[in-house]
């Protein structure tokens, strides 16, 4: 998958049945200007665009996450239980993982093509079209085990 510019993303929309609506420019907008390894929530995304001055509702915000989401533009993460974010879903070679704290909610971005190739062996074997391969790993960081430990 190339990276996506507003062009794209509405040949994309348009070969599905959607269009390309002012929000979902600026969704895209949002999502390629994040510095690397920021993942917002539904509403992290809301208080951005406020901030930008851009009027957007938080039902319109959700409803395209889930349609980029579901096309393979945006990736959707749950990095902490219950907490769904999402991120620009890159290609190769930007494709990565991630390690989280399950205290804290601390996440490292990783890279591992042995994932991604096992993934894209495996749907091409079933027939499928890969769209996003991830590996999430829930673990506890090395600060949050010093906390457990007993004094």
């Amino acid at each position: 998958m190339a990276a996506y510019t507003p062009a794209a993303l509405k040949t994309e929309l348009n070969e599905r049945g959607w269009r390309m609506t002012p929000q979902r420019e600026i969704l895209l907008t949002t999502f390629q200007n994040l510095p690397k390894g920021e993942h917002l929530s539904a509403e992290d995304l809301l208080e951005v665009l406020r901030e930008k001055g851009e009027t957007v509702s938080l039902s319109t915000i959700y409803r395209n996450l889930k349609l980029l989401s579901r096309m393979g533009i945006l990736r959707e993460l749950e990095l902490a239980e219950g907490h769904k974010r999402y991120e620009l879903n890159q290609p190769a070679p930007h494709h990565h993982h991630h390690l989280i704290c399950v205290r804290c909610n601390r996440t490292i971005e990783f890279k591992n093509d042995s994932v991604l190739k096992a993934g894209a062996k495996t749907a091409q074997k079933s027939g499928y079209h890969l769209l996003d391969c991830q590996l999430t790993i829930h673990a506890i960081c090395p600060t949050c085990q010093r906390s457990l430990l007993p004094v």
